[in-house]
Formats: C-alpha cells, structure tokens, sequence
C-alpha cells in the first residue's frame, strides 16, 4: 500500500496542536474530487470543540450533481460545508460571509464586551494540494501564499491578513500516518495528495482508467482517440493501447502519469472518486 507521512508534516500536525488554542473556527479543506477520502481523521481530532467549516475544493473539476450530494451528506452528519471554485474572485467574500453567520453570536457577544470588530481568526488545515494556497490568495487578495500544482508545496505556516474581520493561519499540507485503505491511497495520489515520486505510476493509472472507462467512457475515447471496440480491452491492455496512441511506445509508466496528470488539469472529463452511496454503515456511525 502507498504511504506517505514525511517528518515535516508530524511537526506541522504539533504545530496544529499548539495553535489551535488560538482561532476561533477551523477551516477543512478536502479535495470535491475525493471528499471523504481526503478527510483527515486528525484534524477531527485536534479540532475537537471549535467549530469546522468543511470546505469542498476543486468543485469545478468534480461531478456537480455528486458534490452537491456530499454536501447535503455532511450537512446531516453535523457539519457546516460549502464548495467553492478558488480561482473565482467572489471566493473571499462568500467565505467571509459564511464564517460571519457560523460565528454570529461570537461576534454579537463581542460586541456586547465593548469590542466593535471581532477579528475572526481561522486555521486552514487540509491534505496536500488541496487548494489552500489558491483559496488563502482569494481571501486576502494578493499573492501570499505560495501556489503550486504539487503535494508540498507550502513548507511552514504563516499568518495572513484578509480584512479588519478576519485572519487566517495558513499550515502545509497534511496526511496521517496510515491511510485505511489501498483505495484511499490511490485516489489521494491521483488527485495530487500525494507526492509523485513515491508510489507506481502504472498502479494508479491503472486504477485512474478502470474508473473512467465506467465513469466517463466518451470523454477517455475522445481524449485518447480510442475506438468503441478498445473499450472491451482489459485495463492493462487499454493502458497499452493508450501508450501507443500517445506515441510512447511500450513506456506505460510515462503514460500512466499521463493520464493521471490529464486526469487532474480535467481534460478526461469532471468527476468524483468517492461516492456516498458506498459509505458503509459503520462510516456513516
């Protein structure tokens, strides 16, 4: 099974702990293309009587219909959750708005001590590459937080300054030190979540294509130039037939991450790896 639980993210996991004490209200951000796969089960844990805005990222690479699905699943487990599209520029302002109304009576008592603005203070936690970054920009309207299209990005954490109203403690991405299962880990490392270099690229692109050939079937002949029939190809030999349509000969491995790489800019489609319906009944407990 992949692992991945490099010793920056145990210390950023301490750091977490130390400031929780700090913020008013968690942010947790989990990937829209694998919501319940890229919870952190620590960040349940170290959050535990603060209030958590669970915000789906990345919704407008997902299913529409099937995040709007895991919304209303979060909604009845408790949860106040939002999807968010972070390279919009009413992004901040939606947020802000929501965070205020999560935190009315906060503010109103607050303002009842004599404190005419309560700067909100919020700590983003996620997986990595799950769009902090990208949405911590948003927010404060300005190029703060470094960006980048890989897991690691951001190294340390850092205080960022969005208004009068709020103020935001950014962290690196975190993963936990052993994931559930090998479906778990596949979906984490074919959304970016995980680092490239450290598991088979063959494993999860396998893993990519037996699900989009069920998935979006049009979108995987279209962007490979497939015919109907190759859809009847086992996955190893569809991968091998990809290899050579994409002109790299008998390197499956190139074309594995390939796939896995079209598969994240979405150019096989929108789509989402988990589904509620397979929750099973001891998850949904």
């Amino acid at each position: 099974m992949i692992q991945w639980f490099p010793g920056h993210m145990a210390k950023a996991i301490r750091q977490f702990e130390e400031n929780i004490h700090l913020v008013d209200i968690v942010f947790e951000l989990v990937d829209a293309r694998c919501p319940f796969s890229s919870i952190n089960p620590e960040v349940a844990r170290i959050s535990q009587g603060k209030p958590r805005l669970m915000i789906l990222t990345k919704a407008d690479l997902a299913n529409p219909n099937i995040t709007n699905q895991w919304l209303s699943y979060f909604k009845n487990q408790g949860y106040a959750a939002i999807a968010i599209d972070s390279k919009k520029n009413t992004t901040g302002k939606y947020i802000t708005k929501v965070v205020k109304d999560l935190l009315a009576d906060k503010i109103d008592d607050a303002k009842e001590r004599g404190f005419d603005k309560k700067v909100i203070r919020a700590i983003c936690v996620g997986v990595p590459n799950v769009g902090k970054s990208t949405l911590l920009n948003q927010i404060v309207k300005r190029r703060a937080a470094q960006v980048g299209n890989r897991a690691g990005v951001t190294k340390g954490q850092q205080w960022l300054k969005s208004s009068d109203e709020l103020e935001l403690l950014d962290t690196p991405g975190i993963l936990w030190p052993k994931f559930q299962n090998d479906d778990i880990a596949n979906k984490l490392a074919m959304t970016g979540a995980i680092k490239d270099s450290i598991y088979h690229s063959d494993d999860v692109g396998l893993f990519a294509l037996h699900f989009f050939r069920n998935t979006n079937p049009k979108e995987l002949i279209d962007r490979y130039h497939l015919s109907e029939d190759d859809m009847e190809l086992s996955d190893v030999d569809l991968l091998l037939k990809i290899t050579k349509k994409v002109g790299m000969q008998d390197d499956y491995e190139r074309a594995s991450m390939r796939i896995i790489l079209d598969s994240r800019k979405g150019k096989i489609g929108r789509f989402t790896l988990d589904d509620v319906n397979d929750l099973s009944t001891e998850e949904e407990e």
